[in-house]
């Protein structure tokens, strides 16, 4: 086991996913469908259950309520993840992926969880701070329950200060926004999608070269030390004061998105938290989600895949030192 920082994963809206297949998605008729398969689902649970897939070491701190999150607390522990529970107000929702075997076209529902008070938000930032060890990289990944202010990453990070604690955050929206607007870089990275990255920009970003100009810009104006902008099968890109890097995306078959970013961000962390540099670190979050894209439906990336990707990882420095 290589030796590596705490990492602790927070998971404020999971979800058991619930994933099946039917011939084909029709409306009005009864679907007969295949044997379910059921994960513990949600931004946080899934980098866990990938770090654990890449021989790393984490803790899941999950919000749990009633019979559904009874069954996700089962199932996490069948994956050897050691799991710290958050009390929710609530029944943990579920969410359904149904592949139409015709088309080979995946549709995906997910449900929006229980609402959350004010006094739940408190409750959570308290677990989270206390939680967080010093030195330790916090993950806050996936959407945001009912009721949870879109200010709770910037929240947590002003509640870390001080602590030794780092904030990785991967979040969209009006959470995205927020942080994205910060300008005392509380946060250590912030990752997106580039169609995320183009609405906060206000424009397209076209070419490699538009996306790190944003990335770097706000590294910049201060909303992180690092800033992750994701291209698809055009790679991902890093700013940081030390540089700017450009991932190529494996070439591999697609079977399944769900999880490739969750996974990119598990690669990323693991590798951040065995202090390596940031080229390689990259270089095991691409190797991670084209991984998880090579398995079906919520399965993550497979141990053997990562490893097999990242010795052919091709990762390029586009800019020195700022």
């Amino acid at each position: 086991m290589m030796e590596q920082a705490p990492i602790l994963t927070i998971t404020l809206n999971p979800a058991l996913d619930v994933t099946t297949g039917t011939r084909q998605v029709v409306p009005d008729i009864k679907l007969r469908c295949e044997a379910p398969r059921f994960d513990p689902g949600g931004g946080g649970i899934n980098v866990s259950r990938a770090i654990r897939a890449m021989g790393g070491d984490s803790t899941a701190l999950v919000a749990l309520g009633g019979a559904t999150g009874q069954r996700i607390a089962e199932l996490l522990a069948e994956t050897g993840v050691p799991l710290m529970t958050l009390p929710a107000p609530g029944e943990t929702r579920q969410s359904l992926t149904v592949d139409d075997r015709t088309i080979r076209q995946q549709y995906r529902f997910v449900m929006p969880g229980p609402e959350w008070s004010a006094d739940d938000v408190e409750t959570a930032l308290q677990a989270a701070t206390g939680a967080a060890e010093p030195g330790a990289l916090v993950v806050l990944s996936g959407s945001n329950p009912p009721g949870v202010p879109a200010r709770f990453a910037a929240m947590l990070a002003e509640r870390l200060r001080g602590t030794g604690a780092r904030l990785v955050v991967d979040t969209s929206g009006e959470a995205l926004a927020e942080v994205a607007a910060a300008t005392d870089r509380r946060v250590e990275i912030l990752r997106m999608d580039d169609e995320e990255a183009a609405g906060l920009a206000g424009h397209p970003l076209p070419f490699r070269a538009d996306t790190a100009g944003f990335a770097a810009s706000l590294v910049a104006s201060g909303a992180a030390h690092g800033v992750i902008v994701a291209r698809g099968r055009d790679g991902n890109i890093i700013a940081t004061d030390q540089g700017i890097w450009h991932a190529e995306a494996a070439r591999v078959q697609v079977v399944s998105k769900v999880g490739a970013g969750d996974s990119f961000l598990a690669g990323f962390t693991l590798g951040h938290a065995r202090g390596w540099p940031v080229r390689d670190a990259l270089g095991l979050a691409a190797a991670a989600a084209s991984a998880a894209v090579q398995t079906p439906a919520t399965e993550l990336c497979r141990g053997e895949d990562v490893e097999r990707l990242f010795a052919a990882r091709v990762v390029t420095q586009m800019r020195g030192p700022s």
